[in-house]
């Protein structure tokens, strides 16, 4: 065809088929008196074209020689152009190009053909010109003809609005990480394989609670020894149920941070381009945490049900099993909201690891902590809410007395739990909004 027409032909290509494809159209354009348009946010070949246009969010913001482009943007490398982009509004870059464009149309032009078509001359820039501006003219008159059919009032063609882009994204998605069979089976080995972890310490069930019940007749001596093996006892049973408790979270806070740590960092740079284009920030951040949301509350429940199952806790099941969806929740969030602002998914990791490892020793539930060190640092440490809430769950059972004898923490209150964790999950999404609102490049 006369006029070759070609949308995003590269994209998820590897390098070199790239380049062959980027030289071929270029060939293609050099005969038969041939225009070849070509959309791409590949900038590495923009030298092999005869002239640029960047558009931003439907704005015209640069139309000229390639020798000129870098020039324009104030950048080496033409792979600058989006962190470039990313510093200013789309509007305030179109004014400046109506503001400077009569200098570049001057200094543009195109650049003789290598090859030229036997007998014919090559085309100048005005005939070029010319030929689109036709094109466009006929392509008009038909969108005149269909509308003289169609009602009067005509449907603007316009970005889709955020709830089209959640869609398209929580689909995406969903595809992406089926389509992935390591991220698949590591997310089942994790579901599957944490609760058994947490099981093998009290395979056998946990022993019954008996209270300090002592022989009257006994002397002194054996009364006095059965009171040690019943506290003991006691002892025995309440360090075991709170550590399977605080296991439990602890593993869950590792599964969340994992969730979420490179969920938005690893893609990064696709999800800045994304933006360039009208994207939402937040029907991005809305479908991340639809698909988080999924993965959370089906690893907090199985752990519920599945270590109950076999270790039969006592207690308010649907409260443990809220306690462990909102610490699992709470690490998710705060972790995509460090993926959300950090600029490679390494760093993400990293501290989102950093944000486990610290779970534990400032929980207080193993070791108690200074009363006044312990005020400060029990806010922010999600682990000892979630742990609290679980053993709340337990106040009317002889475990929870036996916990009791044991810790050195007091556990907090079940609805203070249940708010301070919905908070974590509050902030947590706020960050990763901010985060995704505001340029990140790597």
């Amino acid at each position: 065809p006369s006029l070759l027409l070609c949308d995003e032909v590269t994209s998820g290509l590897d390098p070199k088929s790239e380049d062959e494809i980027v030289h071929l159209l270029h060939d293609l354009s050099r005969k038969d008196d041939r225009i070849v348009l070509s959309v791409t946010h590949s900038l590495q070949h923009v030298a092999l074209y005869d002239s640029v246009i960047v558009l931003y969010q439907g704005h015209l913001i640069y139309h000229g020689g390639p020798q000129f482009f870098t020039h324009y943007f104030g950048i080496t490398n033409p792979a600058d152009l989006y962190p470039r982009l990313a510093e200013r509004k789309a509007p305030d870059w179109h004014r400046s190009w109506e503001k400077y464009r009569a200098s570049y149309y001057q200094q543009s032009h195109l650049p003789e053909p290598k090859e030229k078509a036997a007998g014919q001359p090559a085309p100048t820039e005005e005939e070029v010109v010319e030929r689109l501006r036709k094109i466009v003219e006929e392509k008009d008159k038909a969108a005149d003809k269909m509308d003289a059919h169609a009602p009067a009032e005509k449907i603007p063609t316009v970005v889709p609005g955020a709830f089209a882009q959640y869609g398209v994204l929580l689909a995406r998605r969903w595809k992406l990480f089926f389509r992935d069979r390591g991220q698949v089976l590591l997310q089942l080995a994790l579901l599957f394989g944490f609760p058994c972890l947490v099981v093998i310490f009290a395979i056998e069930g946990l022993p019954q609670v008996k209270g300090l019940v002592t022989d009257g007749g006994a002397n002194l001596l054996e009364r006095a020894r059965q009171e040690a093996s019943a506290l003991r006892q006691i002892a025995n049973t309440g360090t075991l149920v709170s550590g399977l408790i605080m296991f439990q979270v602890i593993l869950l806070a590792l599964i969340g941070s994992n969730n979420s740590a490179r969920e938005v960092a690893a893609e990064r740079n696709l999800f800045e381009k994304e933006k360039f284009a009208g994207l939402s920030p937040l029907a991005y951040v809305a479908s991340k945490v639809t698909f988080l949301g999924v993965l959370v509350f089906a690893q907090s429940v199985w752990m519920t049900l599945f270590v109950n199952l076999i270790v039969g806790f006592q207690g308010d099941f649907a409260a443990q099993a809220l306690s462990l969806i909102l610490v699992n929740g709470a690490i998710t969030a705060v972790c995509l909201g460090i993926s959300s602002w950090m600029k490679s998914a390494e760093q993400s990791s990293l501290l989102s690891i950093y944000l486990v490892g610290f779970q534990l020793p400032l929980s207080g539930a193993v070791l108690a902590l200074p009363k006044s060190i312990a005020a400060v640092t029990q806010v922010f440490i999600a682990s000892f809410w979630g742990w609290s809430g679980f053993i709340r769950s337990m106040e009317n059972t002889r475990y929870y007395d036996a916990i009791k004898q044991v810790v050195q923490t007091e556990p907090a209150g079940g609805l203070l739990c249940v708010w301070v964790l919905l908070a974590h999950i509050v902030i947590g999404l706020v960050f990763s909004y901010t985060g995704c609102k505001n340029s990140r490049w790597e």
